[in-house]
């Protein structure tokens, strides 16, 4: 099975994908030694238990769920995003080095929320080549499988990639939507679920890109003129966490209840949009 599960069809039942880099709670032994912080620093990484949400809003989408850390790789950072400052295959200066990157949150995180520098040394490029290798290529191979599946199936195909966020403060934004500024999707679709969500949500406040637009997984697999659509979905932690923002709390099922409402909705949806010329 490797570092990621897949529930549901290899041939999908639906349009919808639902993807999940970023709740993986596996810490390799090998990572632990490295450490210059305590172990439990990192799970400021994590998109704390939003596979739990995932798991109670599914039906019968197919879904990919990663179980290995993000501290380990990163999904969502293209393989090219390697930071010089902890591992010895990146090139320092290289042009390719995003925001992201130069900030600390690369391919392999350099840093996490209350934790200037994360490692005790640098890793080798072998390590992280083998990390590639066998945990970022083989998620990316199965997700483009599962859409070229969907769209070949249904005409069209649609990833929803669920992430979660801390919150962003009194009276901004419970959840964000990131299509890269209508690149990565058809703007119906994120109309609708703008409206989906606000209806489901009861007045939960949404935005579209900001201050998330959607990271490499989007960009890499949505494909509109192809027929492949995809939106990152962030939702505010407290919505579905305890008080600590540590385990699930009360709001689990209500915020289940909304990404469901998204899944339907983006099914609905679908079915208007023109087919991808073959």
């Amino acid at each position: 099975m490797g570092s990621f599960e897949r529930l549901g069809a290899s041939v999908p039942d639906t349009p919808v994908i639902v993807s999940v880099p970023h709740a993986g709670r596996d810490y390799p032994a090998a990572l632990l030694p490295a450490l210059r912080v305590p172990a439990g620093v990192l799970t400021a990484l994590e998109d704390r238990w939003v596979d739990a949400v995932a798991l109670a809003a599914r039906r019968d989408e197919t879904m990919l769920i990663q179980r290995r850390a993000r501290a380990w790789i990163d999904l969502n950072r293209g393989e090219h995003e390697r930071d010089p400052r902890v591992d010895d295959g990146a090139v320092a200066g290289h042009a390719h080095a995003s925001v992201k990157v130069r900030s600390g949150l690369g391919l392999v995180p350099r840093r996490a929320s209350g934790a200037s520098e994360l490692w005790r040394r640098r890793f080798a490029a072998t390590d992280i080549e083998a990390r590639i290798a066998a945990d970022h290529r083989p998620y990316h191979a199965a997700l483009e499988a599962l859409l070229c599946a969907a769209r070949a199936r249904f005409g069209t195909a649609v990833l929803l990639d669920l992430h979660s966020m801390p919150s962003l403060g009194s009276g901004q934004a419970q959840i964000v939507l990131g299509d890269r500024f209508g690149h990565a999707a058809a703007p119906r679709l994120v109309t609708r679920m703008a409206a989906v969500l606000k209806t489901a949500g009861q007045g939960v406040r949404v935005a579209v890109n900001a201050p998330y637009a959607g990271g490499h997984i989007v960009e890499r697999h949505g494909r509109p003129a192809r027929g492949v659509h995809a939106v990152q979905l962030e939702l505010d932690r407290s919505l579905y966490l305890d008080a600590r923002l540590d385990q699930p709390g009360a709001g689990l099922a209500a915020t289940a209840a909304m990404v469901r409402a998204v899944i339907d909705g983006l099914a609905d949806e679908v079915g208007g949009l023109p087919l991808a010329a073959e």
